[in-house]
């Protein structure tokens, strides 16, 4: 097995971790009789020689022939075969898409070299091999005049029913790969003719072999789709090299093919279904379409709600975290997610969030009053199944991250019960000694402003401790002049001395102190030595917005700073600038070049700011109002973010338009 591996100068050649020199050895072990040993060895090969991808390394192509003579010896432990075979068809995958650049030039000839004996693979004894082989010559970028034969021999004697799924997936890649050569009319007949096949999976694989060439075929059999994906057999593809994916993940490889906003496969999904797997895996479609498009939200809503009744603990937390998402556009059915609030089943997950959870985020959402007693019971509890903090996720088409958001993020949007939620944070503010969890409730505080007055005697306790003085100083920010009389004098005399101590954060006190008294003479002292250090600190700008008037003899450095390469600098300068000397023709352009990809409909978390801003500078941002106009009939949620996060930015992106276009027409 090993003849000629000691003759290659493996010094030379390098890997994603550099030299090659360990290839050998890690080679002879993935042999070796012990299968975790053999696997641990073919797994480091896979991430030597492959990583991430985007490249073809020089070690790749010398170690080729070995790595095939892994695959075809029966005296290999059968995992390490596998792991193998993985390898090379993430290679054999990639090679295929790198620019020539980053492709080895000794990939190729070894590629071409080595195909025949992939062919023999297809006869391997074992299924599994036969399948990876399979696998590897449907991704791979030979020709279908190539391999096309050698998968057709491979159809025509294959009885295992997985692997003969892999082949009609390998068929349907490889006749489209040029030349295809002259057996490509039989196989596409072929291909066709098993849209009838009497197999559910052998249809459903038939339109996905056909689908890249006929595209329209997966909407005009959507029926043949709907009944194998939601057939017992689809576990078949579970035990496939190239799909190997339960229930969930069929249905994630089934409606990619369908583009666009139509609920059709969806909703056949959402039917009814015995299997709790299959319920889930619907609503997961259901999650990611609602995600990506608005409009499919009649449609899905009342299979959302019906879910709520779900026999399944996590078919009723996923259809009300689906339905808080949608939040006002949900509110119909608030009595439905009402009933769920002393449900207190439990996912099986790591935060063990129950189903009461999802059903008062969803309510808070809808801004049902029905959400405050579980809030002020979570807000005294010790156990949430609410995340510890913010968090983001990245959007991945057609999936939606179920989570909840953090008790801060919940709390936060809901001053209008803000006078029936106080009594419980003002509890905690006393008793909590957590960190994290005193910022979150100051953070709350400061966000509903005024109305948190009820709040501040707490507030000034917090300012004479050194460990949270500067989370109540924000809170107090935020409420303002509503601490009137004593506790306003009081709030101004220890903000000034936290000003003029010289620690850090003296000029968060200093702002806090002209939110509360309205005295600017504390902050411009401060701010001013901030900046002549240079340029202003970017979290500066905003306090210096608030100053207005007093601070226009900053307008310079503004003017220069609104022209900076990072848009959130540009627009605060910007805003600052307007703010301070009423300028528009510098804050203007500044604000509209960050939100000139909206109306394309890239969304950035910078451009809701923009958008506010310009809506406040009013008819001299009608030049972005014209540019913007059309955003809103865009029917792709204007979003950066995967989970709940998505759905809260498109409403709150929308509605800044609809306050630039009033203040502008």
């Amino acid at each position: 097995m090993w003849e000629g591996l000691d003759a290659v100068d493996w010094a030379t050649l390098s890997h994603n971790y550099g030299s090659a020199e360990d290839v050998p050895d890690l080679l002879r072990r993935c042999a070796e009789p012990d299968p975790d040993d053999a696997v641990d060895a073919a797994f480091e090969l896979l991430n030597r020689l492959f990583h991430q991808g985007g490249w073809i390394c020089s070690a790749a192509p010398a170690a080729l022939p070995f790595l095939l003579r892994l695959a075809e010896s029966a005296t290999v432990p059968l995992p390490s075969r596998r792991e193998v075979l993985e390898l090379l068809w993430r290679l054999a995958a990639e090679a295929g898409q790198v620019a020539e650049r980053f492709l080895d030039p000794g990939w190729q000839p070894a590629w071409e070299h080595a195909l025949p004996r992939v062919f023999l693979l297809l006869t391997d004894p074992v299924p599994e091999i036969r399948r990876d082989a399979a696998h590897l010559l449907g991704v791979c970028d030979s020709s279908g005049e190539l391999v096309l034969p050698a998968l057709m021999r491979c159809w025509q004697a294959e009885t295992d029913p997985a692997t003969r799924l892999d082949v009609v997936l390998a068929l349907g890649r490889a006749v489209n790969r040029q030349p295809a050569g002259p057996q490509a009319t039989e196989v596409m007949e072929l291909l066709r003719g098993l849209l009838g096949a009497p197999e559910a999976q052998t249809r459903l694989a038939a339109v996905h072999a056909l689908a890249p060439a006929a595209p329209h075929l997966p909407v005009q059999r959507v029926d043949l789709l709907l009944e194998a994906v939601r057939d017992p057999s689809v576990e078949l593809w579970h035990h496939t090299s190239s799909v190997d994916a339960a229930v969930q993940g069929v249905h994630n490889w089934t409606a990619a093919l369908f583009t666009g906003p139509s609920p059709m496969f969806t909703l056949g999904l959402l039917k009814d279904h015995p299997d709790v797997d299959q319920r889930i895996g619907a609503l997961a479609q259901a999650g990611g379409l609602l995600a990506q498009w608005r409009s499919v939200s009649v449609d899905l809503l009342p299979f959302l709600a019906a879910r709520l009744g779900d026999p399944a603990t996590e078919v009723r937390f996923r259809a009300a975290e689906l339905l808080a998402c949608l939040g006002p556009a949900a509110a119909a059915h608030a009595d439905k997610v009402a009933v769920l609030l002393d449900d207190t089943a439990a996912r099986d997950t790591r935060k063990r969030q129950t189903v009461s959870e999802a059903a008062v985020w969803a309510l808070a959402r809808m801004n049902d009053p029905r959400c405050v007693p579980g809030l002020i019971e979570l807000t005294r509890g010790s156990r949430s199944g609410f995340a510890a903090g913010s968090a983001g996720y990245p959007i991945t088409t057609g999936l939606h991250h179920v989570v909840l958001p953090s008790l801060t993020e919940v709390l936060t949007c809901l001053p209008d019960y803000a006078e029936l939620l106080l009594p419980a944070i003002v509890e905690q503010l006393d008793a909590v000694t957590d960190d994290h969890a005193l910022n979150g409730m100051c953070r709350v505080l400061g966000a509903w402003g005024a109305v948190a007055k009820a709040a501040v005697p707490q507030l000034l306790g917090l300012l004479e401790d050194d460990r949270a003085w500067a989370a109540a100083a924000n809170a107090l920010a935020g409420i303002g002049t509503a601490g009137t009389g004593t506790a306003r004098y009081g709030a101004r005399d220890l903000l000034l001395a936290r000003s003029s101590s010289g620690e850090a954060g003296a000029e968060v006190a200093a702002w806090a102190c002209w939110k509360v008294s309205g005295e600017p003479g504390p902050v411009l002292e401060a701010l001013g030595h901030a900046a002549a250090q240079g340029s202003i600190p970017r979290p500066f700008l905003r306090m210096l917005a608030d100053l207005g008037p007093y601070a226009a003899h900053y307008a310079d450095q503004l003017r220069v700073m609104a022209a900076d390469s990072d848009p959130w600098t540009r627009i605060e300068a910007a805003y600052a600038l307007w703010a301070t000397t009423g300028d528009t023709e510098t804050s203007v352009p500044a604000m509209t070049s960050v939100v000139r990809g909206l109306a394309k409909g890239t969304y950035l978390p910078v451009m809701l700011p923009a958008v506010q801003y310009l809506a406040q500078i009013g008819h001299a941002a009608r030049p972005a109002a014209q540019l913007l106009r059309d955003v809103p009939t865009r029917d792709q949620r204007l979003r950066s973010n995967g989970g709940w996060r998505g759905f809260t930015q498109d409403e709150a992106i929308r509605v800044a338009l609809e306050e630039l276009f009033a203040a502008c027409d």
